[in-house]
């Protein structure tokens, strides 16, 4: 009987299960008659090997996320229009109505608060719109045709090991070539697949269901933006809410005592310092992954060394990120000679050391 290779086998399972179970059945036939079918059970077997089971890719069901991303933009934007209410409706607004002594604080408060308002949505609405970034079609590594033979070769013989080793290896910190057995093509240095996103994501770094999108190598600074603005403005929110929400638990009365305000009030205190408390941690993280010319994935992912070969230095390591141009560092913006020069916001190469070269 023909041996048949049922382990390279890849989609879904139960069409390739049945393409299993119909070639098993045909050579069955062939070999030992109609009485073969006796020895079904033995086929049905087949489908529960342990390789075959890696050809069933269980994150297919993180494809999910994203209906539950588009839930989470009317979750931002609902606790935007909350603290919108209790700051500038229940509270601020109605000091700069009332005149007095508090009218200069409502005011500066009013604007800090629309100010940066405009901004978290700015970075918000870019992160969502931009394209992290994907491989193209007809990329291919820049090495010897022999090294790239040599690499994905295993890949034929169903070894799916092969092409998932991340960034170099040997003492001379040579590339191997990694390859996407899920997008069936060639990987660039620091790239990885999305399972939500169903393709390769150039020096991915997570993907943000908040966002409903990767973040990767062309949107990762409007990201950063994103929650440095969220943090400043929930931290804005909290403090301009807190002698409301003292006020909430005490018998004083004014004219923004009523129901729907101290609802509110109380509300967008608690949410905006969860918030402003979360981000914070987010932010810190992300600040220290930036130093080092990281992402999440790398972070996690690369052996304990004292040497990495994308970190340029602090400084050149948030240029890599935000650009030379220090006017648009706190924009959800690049330079045109930034966007010129960046080999990061490309995707496909990097600089390195000096010392790794």
């Amino acid at each position: 009987m023909q041996k048949t290779n049922y382990e390279v086998v890849e989609g879904d399972v139960r069409t390739a299960g049945l393409e299993v179970i119909n070639l098993a059945w045909r050579s069955l036939r062939r070999g030992a008659g109609i009485a073969g079918g006796r020895h079904l059970p033995t086929i049905l077997g087949l489908l529960y090997r342990p390789r075959f089971a890696m050809a069933w890719n269980v994150f297919r069901f993180c494809t999910g996320l994203r209906v539950v991303g588009s839930v989470m933009i009317l979750v931002v934007l609902a606790v935007v229009a909350v603290s919108y209410y209790a700051v500038v409706i229940s509270n601020y607004g109605l000091e700069v109505l009332k005149g007095g002594s508090q009218t200069a604080i409502a005011l500066v408060v009013l604007l800090l608060f629309h100010g940066l308002l405009v901004m978290l949505l700015w970075c918000y609405f870019t992160v969502v719109l931009t394209d992290p970034g994907g491989v193209p079609s007809n990329w291919r590594p820049i090495t010897d045709e022999e090294d790239i033979e040599a690499q994905s070769m295993p890949l034929a013989a169903g070894n799916p090991a092969a092409g998932s080793n991340l960034q170099p290896s040997g003492a001379g910190g040579a590339q191997k070539v990694r390859f996407c057995r899920k997008c069936n093509q060639f990987k660039p240095p620091r790239c990885h697949h999305c399972s939500v996103c169903g393709r390769c994501i150039l020096k991915m770094d997570h993907h943000c269901v908040w966002v409903v999108n990767c973040v990767g190598a062309r949107n990762y600074k409007f990201f950063l933006l994103f929650l440095l603005y969220t943090f400043l403005e929930t931290t804005l929110v909290t403090a301009s809410l807190l002698p409301h929400f003292i006020a909430f638990f005490s018998d004083v009365d004014d004219e923004s005592s009523l129901p729907g305000n101290l609802a509110t009030t109380f509300l967008g205190f608690v949410l905006n310092l969860a918030f402003a408390l979360s981000v914070l941690g987010f932010l810190i993280m992300h600040v220290s992954l930036v130093s080092g010319n990281t992402t999440t994935i790398e972070a996690y992912e690369k052996k304990a060394s004292t040497r990495w070969r994308f970190d340029l230095g602090r400084r050149r390591n948030f240029e890599q990120v935000f650009g030379s141009r220090k006017l648009y560092w706190i924009l959800p913006l690049y330079a045109e000679e930034d966007l010129r020069k960046m080999q990061v916001l490309h995707g496909l190469d990097y600089p390195t050391r000096k010392w790794w070269e």
